[in-house]
């Protein structure tokens, strides 16, 4: 029996895909009649608690909020951070509590897993991103705008110029994962992955395969049933309006294919891109129904990420909406839109074939629609309802409790057909979720 779950994230409320699934479990986990707490860096959300939440809040801000001398050198050792949760667990820890660490890399730092040492048997930690890793979290080189070969904390990374911000922040990092690493040692710990595809990425830093399970994310589907998308004439781009996720290469592509994109979310580049092509729609942010709406118009939606994408919950939105996908070929996702043929990959800076394939899908009824079919029947195994996956992380805490490693990989296996094909029905009946949940649509 689980006497106790207690989530730990830099975050009381969601900014961002990680902490809103973070959120989102803590939540549902209280319906289910669980005692929950939150261990969080910020300050306090009143909304938890009314969930019957116990919030333990640390106060603090995120790295680039604030005054930033102050946050950086709390970002390399947050002695607070780890105070607070070696206090809390010295008060309240049970041979039955589950610690799930789920972000921490912008308030409570490496400090955190010293703080947990005294329960690190009862720990696991979700990699959302490469943050464990890697120390720009993206196993990419943003200087060369590709993918990057090196292994973590190797001679090689660290001569390497990969930071987006600059060498300042590069060392800044590499320091801060230098003391995570050391922290790390004595706490070797089972990772939940959200995709099969970032285990050969962690694996590059020595982490055993024993040391990872795949539980996919929870999504449903823009509306229920399949999109026609063979008789549509949109492009939908549902996510945050920046650079990483590449929806100045989507702009583009579009017009060159003499095709109009409509782009959901907001973000640095907007405005900017709202002037430079005014003949799309830019409709900024919109709630879980309003998208279903404009996705009911959709021929093909866009994934064109810079960076490596470990999932692409707005792909697989589209995916079991009958949307074809037309993503990234570094995104973890690609081979499995091309294996299901749902959908193509490419290299979204070649933005002559970006719009060469936004063309094909347009002028091609007929493999559109056998796209169209294949997304909406063929890719249930890519992620988890949203019941599913809070009984998968249920079933995973109890087995790691029961026998460590090898009960929560057993657990695990349960949700997870062979080759990490999640055993999801194939097409996903559509469920009522908490509001936080369908707030992810820019994660």
């Amino acid at each position: 029996m689980i006497e106790r779950i207690v989530v730990i994230n830099d975050l009381s409320r969601p900014q961002g895909g990680a902490s809103q699934l973070a959120l989102e479990s803590a939540v549902q986990f209280a319906r289910r009649g669980h005692r929950v707490t939150l261990l969080c860096g910020s300050g306090d959300d009143p909304a938890l608690a009314e969930q019957g939440i116990e919030v333990v809040a640390l106060g603090q801000e995120r790295l680039l909020e604030g005054n930033r001398a102050v946050a950086m050198l709390r970002g390399l050792y947050n002695r607070p951070a780890a105070a607070m949760v070696r206090n809390w667990i010295a008060r309240n820890d049970t041979p039955r509590t589950i610690y799930h660490v789920h972000g921490w890399s912008q308030i409570l730092s490496p400090a955190l897993f010293n703080g947990l040492l005294p329960v690190k048997a009862r720990t696991l930690v979700h990699a959302h991103d490469f943050f464990l890793t890697c120390p720009n979290g993206a196993m990419f080189h943003f200087g060369k705008d590709a993918p990057c070969p090196a292994t973590p904390m190797s001679a090689a990374c660290i001569a390497s110029a990969c930071d987006r911000r600059g060498k300042a922040s590069k060392a800044w990092r590499l320091a801060r994962q230098g003391i995570q690493n050391a922290a790390l040692a004595d706490f070797p710990m089972p990772m939940l992955l959200i995709h099969a595809g970032m285990k050969r990425y962690f694996a590059r830093s020595g982490i055993a395969a024993q040391d990872m399970a795949v539980v996919p994310n929870p999504v449903r589907a823009f509306v229920p049933e399949r999109v026609p998308a063979e008789n549509n004439r949109t492009v939908l781009f549902v996510g945050r309006l920046e650079a990483t996720k590449g929806i100045d290469l989507a702009a583009e592509a579009c017009r060159r294919a003499g095709v109009r994109l409509i782009a959901v979310g907001s973000g640095a580049l907007g405005d900017e891109l709202a002037r430079r092509y005014p003949e799309m729609d830019w409709v900024g942010r919109r709630d879980h129904a309003g998208i279903g709406a404009l996705a009911a118009k959709a021929r093909v939606a866009v994934m064109p990420s810079r960076h490596i994408e470990p999932f692409g919950l707005a792909a697989v939105e589209a995916l079991w909406s009958g949307i074809p996908v037309i993503a990234s070929a570094d995104s973890l996702l690609a081979s499995d839109i091309v294996g299901a043929d749902a959908g193509m990959a490419l290299n979204p800076r070649d933005l002559d074939a970006f719009a060469a394939a936004l063309r094909t899908m347009f002028d091609d009824d007929a493999r559109t629609r056998r796209m169209s079919i294949n997304a909406h029947e063929r890719t249930g195994h890519l992620a988890l309802e949203p019941d599913q996956w809070i009984d998968a992380l249920l079933d995973a805490y109890a087995g790691y409790l029961e026998a460590g490693r090898t009960g929560l990989a057993a657990a695990v296996q349960r949700h997870v057909a062979p080759g990490d094909t999640v055993a999801a029905p194939a097409r996903p009946s559509p469920r009522l979720v908490p509001q936080t949940l369908a707030a992810m649509e820019e994660g």
